[in-house]
């Protein structure tokens, strides 16, 4: 089944030039064609039609992503924030006055990988040593990356930090290339690093959307 997703301004990777109406045709798991949205959808006519507010860029990488979710505990809402707040949690003493159990943690990754798609992530990289957390960033549909060097701290948010938002995208939009891509409800890149990733309206992985702004 073909897909056609197009936005007011399409970013098909880093040092691309941004394409006005500019749309992704996505068949299966891949992209089939990049291009003006009129072009592909009167080539196209029978493909579902998504259309979507700002943005369209590569989907996002997140360094550091044992951190964010090996280290750092994401309470359950509404069951655990009363008691622990809603904020996430680090920290070695904090972190062991949890007691966390394996099981605990894998639950926790999982809370934190939707927040990773809620901002346009489809990789991360790290080394996760806890099987249930590796399990759950597994299913979520984010590609798993070995560590890469990075600065800071690490964050959810893959434009913290950056001067440009190409340097948080993964990968380029182009025929044959795996479809992961994100849309941000934002009036151009230049305002990514300064609106963030919360901006995010669709994350695509494999061809299928996995995150949707309600």
């Amino acid at each position: 089944m073909l897909t056609l997703h197009s936005a007011e301004l399409l970013v098909p990777g880093a040092g691309s030039a941004p394409l006005p109406s500019g749309a992704v045709l996505v068949e299966g798991d891949r992209i089939a064609s990049v291009g003006p949205y009129e072009d592909l959808a009167a080539a196209h006519p029978h493909a579902r039609a998504r259309r979507w507010p700002g943005v369209l860029t590569p989907g996002l990488l997140v360094r550091g992503a044992d951190t964010l979710l090996e280290r750092t505990y994401y309470p359950d809402d509404p069951y655990e924030t009363a008691e622990l707040g809603s904020e996430p949690i680090s920290g070695q003493d904090a972190l062991e006055a949890l007691k966390l159990t394996e099981a605990r943690w894998g639950h926790s990754a999982r809370r934190g990988t939707q927040k990773l798609l809620a901002r346009g992530v489809v990789a991360v990289a790290g080394r996760f040593a806890i099987p249930a957390v590796r399990t759950a960033v597994a299913r979520s549909g984010l590609a798993i990356l070995p560590p890469v060097p990075y600065e800071g701290t690490p964050a959810l948010d893959p434009f913290a930090g950056r001067e440009a938002a190409e340097e948080a995208f993964h990968g380029v939009l182009e025929p044959g290339a795996p479809a992961r891509f994100a849309v941000f409800a934002v009036a151009g890149p230049q305002a990514l690093p300064v609106d963030g990733a919360t901006t995010c309206v669709a994350t695509v992985i494999g061809g299928r959307l996995l995150h949707r702004r309600r």
